[in-house]
């Protein structure tokens, strides 16, 4: 029956994707809804002003009419795991629509302030927490590979705003080419939704589960207008919320250690803008030809299409990797 239950939840994540963005993408050409691409970025890009952005709307709105059809239908359970998934879901979209909004309206690259984006996601942090413990969670620093279990406290709290934020700022950094964030998004998602459904000691692990199949379908169906040649950009608006999204499910179901090999390529996005800014600032040169890591393959003369394959591919291969690890030896 679970078998059922994930086919439906991909198809209709899917085909409410794709009627969401067949909908939502002349409405944001007819408003302007563009955003102004860097001028330091490659030539081959200069072709793209004029994209629509704000196209995380598709599976934002895809994954949460899913959600409701399901209910109605009765194939799916509000739980507590599931309302926290959903919240940091929404209100990390939320932050990124703000942004984008801010963006095209002010006809600019200048959103939120960092410091106003940083209290947004902080008072996120701590609602998370709040609902994270009232669901009989305790606040454990909890690395089942090295048998480490420490009960940290409010320090969780802490703990919760660095993932959320890290990972996704990660993906943020990380959606750059057309179809990269979205794709390795999907299969991340289609991963967490295979260990979700083996942590059978999570409450509504099963309704998490779903929400990671559903969402991987919506995905699937956002590529479809985001592949090369993207019809519309999915905007912070959409990689605020995945990012976060994946930090929360991790949360959830202790994969923490997980997400990171699950995450790599969001990993190593995030690591060449570290290393190129901390390296410029000791020695005024470049490591790299530029960050994040993706324009210096472009750099190099790799077209942007091989270059988002081999992402994914790489993504894969970790994604699987992570399968073998959290069911067959994690079980063990």
């Amino acid at each position: 029956m679970i078998l059922v239950k994930v086919t439906l939840s991909c198809m209709i994540g899917f085909l409410l994707s794709l009627f969401y963005g067949i909908v939502l993408i002349p409405i944001l050409r007819k408003i302007k809804a563009s955003q102004r691409l860097s001028i330091y970025l490659m030539e081959t890009h200069k072709n793209k002003n004029g994209t629509p952005t704000m196209g995380g709307l598709i599976f934002i709105l895809g994954t949460i009419t899913s959600i409701v059809m399901l209910l109605i239908l009765n194939k799916i359970n509000i739980s507590y795991s599931l309302i926290i998934v959903l919240f940091t879901f929404i209100s990390y979209g939320f932050i990124g629509f703000l942004d984008d909004y801010l963006i095209i309206k002010r006809n600019n690259n200048i959103g939120l302030k960092p410091s106003e984006k940083m209290l947004l996601q902080i008072i996120v942090a701590i609602v998370f927490f709040y609902l994270f413990m009232v669901s009989n969670n305790e606040p454990l620093l909890w690395i089942h590979t090295l048998g480490i279990k420490l009960n940290i406290g409010w320090f969780y709290g802490l703990f919760i705003l660095f993932v959320l934020t890290a990972s996704s700022n990660a993906v943020n950094l990380t959606d750059g080419l057309d179809g990269l964030a979205g794709g390795l998004s999907a299969i991340a998602f289609f991963t967490f939704g295979i260990l979700s459904y083996y942590t059978g000691w999570l409450e509504g692990y099963v309704e998490v589960s779903l929400f990671c199949f559903i969402l991987f379908g919506s995905l699937l169906g956002f590529l479809v207008f985001n592949a090369n040649p993207a019809k519309v950009f999915m905007g912070d608006t959409g990689s605020l919320s995945l990012g976060a999204t994946l930090g929360s499910v991790a949360i959830l179901t202790r994969h923490e250690v997980l997400l990171i090999l699950i995450g790599i390529v969001f990993v190593i996005e995030t690591l060449s803008c570290i290393l190129q800014t901390s390296y410029y600032k000791l020695t005024h040169k470049r490591l790299f030809p530029m960050a994040p890591i993706h324009h210096s393959f472009e750099k190099k003369g790799f077209k942007e299409k091989d270059i988002v394959r081999l992402f994914w591919i790489v993504g894969l291969i970790a994604s699987m990797i992570s399968i073998m690890f959290g069911v067959i030896i994690w079980k063990k």
